[in-house]
């Protein structure tokens, strides 16, 4: 009898199909998740056989040809294209707490009704932590999480684990951001929600925001931005509704989204101004935002798309009024930094001036919030990686964002496997492209542009602009930027196009906090005065 080479040959075996039949399936799976992996026959051949032609092992896949395939199959790569007999260990690794469920076993169409839906293996990062911080929040039994878990993807069938991603696709930003501000109503405190005019259109978001906050023109890494932590605090939410903490683990399982049980810095008070930043933060365990206040986003969204706009319980009991807003060392606030990035380019038979690639993605479907929306890029939550308080430093969280969005460092991402460097951002462990950056400090400048609380979720938002003043590096390593998992694809525009960055800023698929930090990184790179950048003007609405 045939024994298969590789799990992934063997794996292809189980489902009866060919070679070629299956990356015809694969290439309607990358469609259908929002994946930009790509496989043909010829490349899924060497791939089975773990060895090209000519004998030589064959080299490993791009990064979203490995997450297309395990997205498909549910286990890691290595286990894959490992022998059959030497990955079983690897795969209970992977499995050890999934229910015996097998979406990928066959042809779709041909177990539509029936099949149940199951996670994908980056989901699985760190559920048994989860598992456990739910049991002892909720006051249950060792195990039980888990229990429920596996009972309710048991339920779920995979149409409708496609059908709820699809319906919120469909409600637009501006739909969110009127909800949001109808919901909370005006402020008498001096804060606003974000808006800002850009030719004839009029954006209008969820971000509450004041003047001081605004214009902040910060220089990171200079001591500038002053985030100190304080160790004295903890917020003890009460899990007001298991069930729904139940559904959002079910959730994450089904569509592979990626938590990771580590510490988030949570905002205790703030005090900005133009040029410095003065923050306190205090942390807490990602497990209790992801079942506490990012409940708060697909409850909106999933009540707009219902046309249930009012029934918001989630929000009457988190965040329900601008008060509770505004005093977030009374609540868990936690949040993020994102930056637009510039990067300069000389000119090229194409483009026939010096310019700036302002870069944008479209985040993937396994993102925790702000899936499949546009966004600046980098983005990622503010959290310490080794260091409590040094990481508490925006330029730490920009950096390491920096580094692992675009430049594909793997052991910066606490989702994958842990960080086990003690310094992840020492020169000797940077990538080629950010030492070279960090190499002169004139190559690449950094700073905050605004501040916002985005009152979908409650979270925190550090507008920055990242901006590579050297076309050298284009020229160098232009061609090694490449987005991770947390993007289903980048786009590109030229800082000398005014007309289609004025029709960007209108997209409707942006995330609110992506277009708040897009309008002001554009602002801010359009006052810089360079040659470089003709960009259109960009209006601030105060108090509106």
């Amino acid at each position: 009898m045939q024994t298969a080479r590789t799990v992934l040959e063997q794996k292809i075996w189980e489902r009866r199909q060919t070679l070629q039949e299956f990356t015809e399936w694969a290439e309607a799976f990358a469609r259908e998740h929002d994946e930009p992996g790509t496989l043909s026959a010829r490349h899924l051949q060497r791939l089975v056989a773990g060895q090209m032609p000519s004998g030589r092992p064959v080299g490993r896949p791009r990064p979203a040809t490995m997450r297309l395939l395990e997205a498909i199959f549910g286990v890691g790569v290595d286990v894959l294209f490992a022998p059959p007999e030497s990955a079983t260990e690897q795969e209970d690794a992977y499995t050890s707490w999934q229910p015996s469920l097998n979406i990928g076993a066959a042809p779709a169409c041909a177990r539509r009704e029936t099949t149940p839906a199951v996670q994908t293996p980056d989901a699985r990062v760190d559920m048994a932590q989860s598992f456990a911080w739910l049991d002892a929040r909720s006051g249950w039994s060792p195990e039980t999480t888990r229990r429920k878990v596996t009972s309710r993807l048991a339920s779920l069938t995979a149409d409708e684990v496609l059908e709820r991603p699809a319906r919120r696709r469909k409600v637009s930003r501006s739909e969110i951001a009127t909800a949001v501000v109808d919901y909370y109503g005006t402020a008498e405190t001096g804060h606003h929600f974000y808006s800002a005019t850009c030719g004839d259109s009029k954006i209008r978001t969820s971000v509450l925001t004041c003047d001081p906050w605004l214009d902040l023109g910060c220089q990171l890494s200079r001591g500038n931005d002053n985030v100190a932590l304080r160790t004295d605090t903890s917020v003890a939410q009460h899990v007001v509704t298991s069930d729904r903490a139940i559904d959002r683990l079910a959730e994450a399982a089904v569509q592979g989204i990626r938590m990771a049980n580590m510490p988030l810095y949570r905002l205790l008070n703030l005090e900005a101004r133009p040029g410095a930043i003065s923050a306190e933060v205090g942390t807490v365990p990602f497990i209790e935002y992801a079942v506490s206040m990012d409940l708060l986003e697909n409850e909106l969204i999933d009540a707009l798309a219902t046309g249930a706009p009012d029934q918001l319980p989630l929000r009457d009991y988190y965040l329900p009024n601008l008060d509770s807003v505004l005093n977030p060392s009374g609540r868990l606030c936690a949040g993020g930094v994102l930056a637009l990035c510039a990067i300069a380019r000389p000119p090229d038979p194409y483009r026939r001036e010096r310019d700036f690639a302002i870069v944008v993605q479209q985040r993937s479907s396994y993102v925790l919030n702000a899936a499949q929306r546009l966004s600046v890029i980098p983005k990622g939550f503010h959290q310490p990686m080794t260091d409590l308080h040094a990481d508490a430093h925006l330029t730490a969280t920009l950096l390491r964002e920096m580094e692992e969005e675009l430049f594909g460092r793997t052991d910066v991402d606490n989702t994958m496997e842990g960080t086990r460097a003690a310094a992840p951002l020492h020169p000797g462990r940077m990538s080629e492209p950010m030492r070279w950056l960090m190499a002169d400090p004139s190559r690449v400048r950094m700073e905050c542009t605004g501040f916002g609380l985005n009152l979908i979720s409650g979270n925190y938002e550090f507008a920055c602009l990242l901006v590579i003043e050297d076309d050298d590096f284009w020229t160098r390593y232009g061609g090694e930027i490449e987005a991770n998992w947390e993007a289903s694809g980048l786009r590109l525009y030229s800082s000398l196009d005014p007309q289609l960055v004025d029709e960007l800023v209108t997209d409707e698929s942006w995330s609110n906090e992506g277009i708040f930090a897009f309008l002001q990184g554009i602002r801010r790179l359009r006052e810089s005065r360079d040659e470089r950048a003709k960009l259109p003007t960009i209006q601030i609405d105060p108090g509106d």
